[in-house]
């Protein structure tokens, strides 16, 4: 009775209570994690899936014409070759999309992690500090644990893959139009 008018009085939380509320926080941060773990993997597969698909087009349209017994003229071109760069910029739209949603992915992952890792340090401080005083209670401010945030430098690592990834797609346009020319010109 006297340890729960203690604890009326505003002396703190008891200490089950708080090292359950961390658990529970860590448990939960962890399975986010892993949420987002499988998300972005689901949405790599996605992005091979879009590369595939498009090569299989460029492939087959290149065969097409390449097969067929009368060569275009260079001024009949340009039909194939503005097929191809429409479905270029409809593939551009979706992997940009998809490149979106994976560095969503990541940056609520990171700050998953970040909280995980925060609730860790706490609960085992806090484990520490009860093995080492006989107290019952803890404050309320040992166990509260806000939703962490990654550092502003880490949006530079999405830069950086954005314009690795719009490069590789520039380099592929290119490819696709002056290999276009070549096969349907030359």
């Amino acid at each position: 009775m006297a340890e729960y008018e203690t604890h009326q009085q505003g002396e703190g939380v008891p200490k089950e209570t708080a090292l359950q509320a961390l658990n529970t926080i860590i448990q939960l941060h962890f399975e986010k994690t892993l949420e987002k773990k499988r998300a972005i993997d689901l949405q790599k597969k996605e992005l091979h899936k879009l590369f595939q698909i498009l090569f299989i087009f460029l492939s087959l349209v290149f065969l097409a014409l390449s097969q067929s017994p009368q060569r275009l003229q260079c001024r009949h071109c340009w039909i194939p070759i503005t097929l191809l760069s429409i479905a270029h910029l409809m593939f551009y739209v979706s992997v940009a999309q998809t490149l979106r949603c994976i560095n969503g992915f990541k940056y609520q992952r990171r700050c998953h992690k970040l909280t995980l890792g925060l609730a860790t340090e706490k609960l085992r401080d806090m484990k520490l500090r009860l093995g080492a005083t006989n107290t019952d209670f803890v404050a309320e401010d040992d166990f509260e644990i806000h939703y962490q945030e990654p550092p502003e430098s880490y949006f530079g690592k999405f830069k950086r893959n954005w314009a690795l990834h719009f490069g590789f797609l520039i380099f592929i346009y290119g490819f696709m139009v002056s290999a276009s020319v070549v096969l349907l010109c030359f």
